[in-house]
């Protein structure tokens, strides 16, 4: 039997703070994205981030649009789909160190905002978390010399039986631009294992699917370790033209967080073998702290995330209050003056009817349904928004900027209406 190495088990004096975090979770009634958790928990991260990891490879995020053949353009969207798994739900980082499990809880109106640059030419992202209660994070990333759009957004709901389970409402739409085609993309379930010792591991689950415009359907099984065999993050996706969903022409498994072959079904032929650790991903940049809007991600956070990074859980919990309880406050304000948050690059739309008509006749319908009609609404990228931001700052009109307490975002909103 292998053993943990030191850093991974947990520090003896977090054991008796653990334990009863893990008591509470157990006993905890609702979603447990509301529930405090230890300092020394946290992740210096925010959730608003994670839509980063959608195109960290910026190379197999565009292959798509160049490939002629529509069936081969599936298959691409599948791999690069795939590709996006490992570094989104690993526990580990690029040098094998244990992560932290719990990133922060991003608050209304939160941004996170970047873009790569390398051969694939220059992919933009810009994320934004669209509610709190309940939570749902928006994103667009697009890369206009290929002509390839993905714009989604994600609620995630958790809770506890027997571990943590988060199960991930919403969707993401894939269109490229050459060939007027688009793909309706699901999320896969994630149960935690491991905490009750302390070495928290995310396993993907259930089914997930990627369904175009063109005719062809990706479903994904994700397959959780056995009690006797079995390796754990293995998967099993099968390709299928909608006319004839019962004979597959691609299958593609393995782990994906590793290695997965894609083989051709007819044949048997290996079409590709794959290894996500050869694929060198693609620095994202994002603006120094200074440049950045006072709701972006990593200027908000920036005190609570040097505190982790010093292992100071009191200044942790000191600063993560301030911004909790300026957030609140911003809440009453509103809630007494009758007027909502304003949402800065996204809107609520009653309807996405391109989601709406991919999902007609997808197999697992019903689930698919549930997607995209639970109660944290649709949202969709609001061009007009961008690009009066955008006009605002090539104007000269800069974001507001404050001084002293930058961790919090409060006394803003009128300073908003003027970019």
């Amino acid at each position: 039997m292998s053993t943990k190495c030191e850093s991974e088990k947990l520090a003896p004096q977090h054991k008796s703070a653990f334990f009863s975090f893990i008591k509470s979770l157990a006993t905890f009634k609702g979603d447990l994205a509301s529930l405090t958790a230890p300092p020394f928990l946290l992740s210096p991260q925010s959730i608003v981030e994670y839509s980063a990891y959608w195109a960290e490879h910026p190379s197999l995020f565009v292959a798509p649009a160049s490939e002629p053949n529509p069936e081969k353009r599936a298959l691409l969207v599948l791999k690069w789909f795939l590709s996006t798994l490992k570094q989104q739900h690993s526990n580990k980082d690029d040098n094998g160190k244990r992560k932290k499990m719990k990133p922060l809880n991003p608050f209304l109106g939160e941004l996170f905002i970047g873009k790569w640059e390398d051969e694939a030419g220059t992919t933009n992202l810009v994320a934004e978390q669209v509610s709190h209660h309940p939570p749902a994070t928006a994103c667009n990333i697009w890369n206009d010399k290929h002509g390839v759009r993905l714009q989604g957004h994600v609620a995630p709901k958790v809770y506890f039986s027997g571990t943590v389970h988060i199960d991930r409402k919403g969707y993401s739409l894939l269109h490229l631009d050459k060939y007027d085609e688009d793909y309706l993309i699901t999320m896969p379930k994630i149960h935690v294992e491991g905490i009750m010792t302390g070495s928290l591991s995310p396993e993907l689950s259930g089914t997930t699917y990627i369904r175009s415009s063109s005719g062809y359907t990706c479903q994904i099984d994700y397959i959780c370790k056995g009690w006797v065999s079995g390796k754990r993050n293995s998967f099993v996706a099968k390709m299928f033209h909608d006319d004839h969903e019962n004979e597959p022409l691609y299958v593609a498994e393995g782990q994906w967080n590793g290695e997965f072959s894609i083989k051709k079904c007819d044949t048997q032929e290996l079409v590709e073998k794959f290894d996500i650790d050869t694929v060198p991903r693609t620095p994202l940049q994002v603006a120094p702290l200074e440049h950045q809007h006072p709701l972006e991600s990593r200027r908000a956070w920036q005190h609570v995330a040097n505190a982790i990074y010093r292992g100071d859980i009191f200044a942790v919990g000191h600063e993560k209050t301030k911004i909790e309880n300026e957030q609140r406050g911003m809440r009453k304000r509103e809630k007494a003056e009758g007027r909502e948050f304003p949402r800065r690059y996204f809107s609520r739309a009653k309807e996405d009817q391109v989601a709406e008509r991919l999902a007609e006749g997808m197999k697992g319908e019903t689930s698919m349904r549930g997607e995209m009609d639970s109660h944290h609404g649709v949202w969709i990228w609001d061009e007009k928004k961008y690009r009066g931001i955008q006009d605002s700052l090539r104007n000269g009109i800069k974001s507001p900027t404050r001084t002293r307490f930058d961790s919090g975002v409060g006394g803003i909103l009128l300073d908003m209406k003027d970019e």
